[in-house]
């Protein structure tokens, strides 16, 4: 089951993957796949294997190992990609990171991070920044500043390569929500998210 925002007929394609702890229907999810997509792009939310038991049986359970995930999403490229589209790899978290880690070894356009994990809550010695570093193809990681799987004051002291945009989403948390006092509002930041990954994936060529 997947949920299709925008064109089909269009060229540029997202596969939007949801992050650790809640499905493609999110209110996160939903705004931002709506806010993305249009006549020029199409958007294709997924659920990985484990977010799928979790709906069935309405019990929580911990994601899947990364192997699994790739074959998921492996499974789910296959479906749609054409040689007339432009396909890139997207999500929240979690659906980020895999996405990432799938485009090490497998050809992609692109690659979109919304709130990269670059380390575990609480642990910034313990990084995970392969995927981004050993990567070919382009990528867009929009991080909160005040994300706490990464945040900006942590982040300014690792090197990224070339192929890496690393942009900050104004006083956000993991969820790019930004404090009441910021003087920024939550809608503002995800519209100003969504903006920068349209630019960025009509941008792309395969």
């Amino acid at each position: 089951m997947v949920r299709i925002d925008g064109n089909r007929d269009a060229r540029h394609w997202l596969l939007l993957a949801h992050g650790s702890g809640a499905g493609m229907d999110h209110p996160f999810m939903d705004t931002m796949a709506r806010a993305i997509a249009g006549e020029d792009l199409c958007v294709v939310r997924y659920e990985f294997p484990y977010m799928q038991t979790i709906r069935a049986t309405n019990k929580r359970r911990p994601p899947d190992r990364m192997p699994r995930l790739l074959d998921a999403l492996g499974d789910l490229i296959g479906e749609y990609r054409r040689d007339d589209r432009v396909l890139v790899l997207g999500g929240k978290s979690l659906g980020g990171r895999v996405s990432a880690t799938w485009a090490l070894d497998n050809p992609v356009a692109g690659v979109i991070a919304l709130g990269y994990p670059f380390h575990p809550v609480g642990k910034p010695d313990k990084w995970r920044l392969e995927p981004l570093t050993e990567g070919r193809v382009p990528t867009l990681v929009l991080q909160g500043e005040r994300d706490s799987f990464g945040n900006r004051g942590e982040l300014e002291g690792v090197a990224l390569p070339d192929h890496v945009r690393l942009q900050y989403v104004t006083d956000g948390d993991h969820s790019l929500k930004p404090r009441k006092a910021s003087g920024v509002t939550e809608e503002q930041n995800l519209q100003a998210a969504a903006t920068a990954c349209r630019a960025f994936i009509l941008g792309l060529e395969p």
